[in-house]
């Protein structure tokens, strides 16, 4: 049997794998994707808000010449750390199903070759993070080829007609992006004005495109139907159809709850939020506990690494008393 298993290798599982292995405790850490996948799948020349400082695990510096670390430095930072602590990880193995029997968790999962395995644990963490999960519109034609939650670069869309969908720091830098390729962009936004979450030294460049018009931005909008040839938007001034290639529906994420529901913890308030004690993570199934944006049940912008890194300590401290207890 396993002492404690973590769901989940980002940076939040990371950094609570790191805090148990302080204290004696060699956790093992179950990943369905890549290493820090969610960071992966970023655009590739993303660039942090955080500073460095505050992306650090393990009391292992994140050096960097950039005021604000990029994508790829991120990448090597976390992977060096897994190397350094000789962190446990089963990258590309899923887990299936969770369930709590006479004490103790039983996992099953199965792996990219569809090798299944069982584990037992005393102690459950759930670090699972948010970004396999989009937030949907709920539109007539979402599903269509055309359409992506995901921005990864901008090449493939060159001297194409793109609608950009929302107006934070993603649709923007994927907007700038875009333009700058040779795309022609169209951001869609229901906000009033520009959001307050885009970059400071950001927003001015991405304000004199739009001034500019190589960049056009519809602002008090929404998408209401996407077609093969078109998007059809609604607009303060009434209907509009845009010609148009690809959307890249940029709306957010949310996290997975559905394990949490079948092993029994409770949901509250409006966005759905994991009954749990906030100083140790434990939910109200004991020995169960959550790190990261999971915490933060539907509303994916109130944790982030910076401050879910911390989980990780309060729920290797509490296990240690448990187990120091017992």
């Amino acid at each position: 049997m396993e002492e404690v298993i973590i769901v989940g290798a980002g940076p939040c599982g990371l950094s609570a794998a790191v805090e148990l292995e302080k204290i004696g405790i060699r956790p093992l850490l179950l990943e369905k994707n890549c290493l820090v996948h969610s960071i992966y799948q970023y655009p590739v020349n993303l660039q942090f808000f955080s500073t460095p400082q505050l992306l650090e695990i393990g009391d292992i510096p994140f050096t960097t010449p950039n005021e604000k670390p990029m994508r790829q430095e991120a990448l090597t930072y976390y992977r060096n750390v897994a190397q350094h602590y000789k962190l446990r990880i089963h990258s590309y193995e899923a887990v299936t199903n969770i369930v709590k029997e006479d004490g103790c968790f039983r996992l099953h999962t199965a792996d990219s070759f569809d090798q299944r395995r069982e584990y037992e644990a005393r102690y459950v963490i759930m670090a699972t993070g948010y970004f396999d999960h989009p937030n949907m519109i709920g539109i007539p034609g979402e599903e269509l080829p055309k359409v992506s939650h995901y921005y990864r670069e901008a090449h493939p869309y060159t001297g194409m007609k793109v609608a950009v969908i929302g107006g934070n720091n993603s649709a923007v830098d994927a907007a700038m992006e875009l333009q700058r390729v040779g795309a022609d962009v169209t951001v869609i936004y229901r906000g009033r004005a520009y959001s307050p979450n885009v970059k400071p030294w950001v927003q001015p460049n991405f304000e004199s495109m739009v001034n500019k018009g190589r960049i056009r931005m519809l602002f008090n909008s929404s998408v209401i139907r996407i077609d093969s040839n078109s998007v059809t938007v609604n607009t303060a001034d009434g209907e509009l159809v845009l010609e148009n290639d690809f959307v890249l529906a940029l709306t957010g994420f949310r996290p997975d709850r559905k394990f949490l529901q079948e092993i029994g913890v409770r949901l509250q308030g409006d966005y759905g939020i994991p009954v749990h004690n906030p100083i140790t993570m434990e939910t109200d199934v004991e020995g169960l506990y959550i790190a990261g944006v999971i915490a933060s049940g539907a509303d994916a912008n109130e944790i982030f690494i910076e401050t879910g890194r911390k989980h990780g300590l309060w729920i290797a401290q509490h296990i240690a008393d448990k187990e120091g207890a017992r």
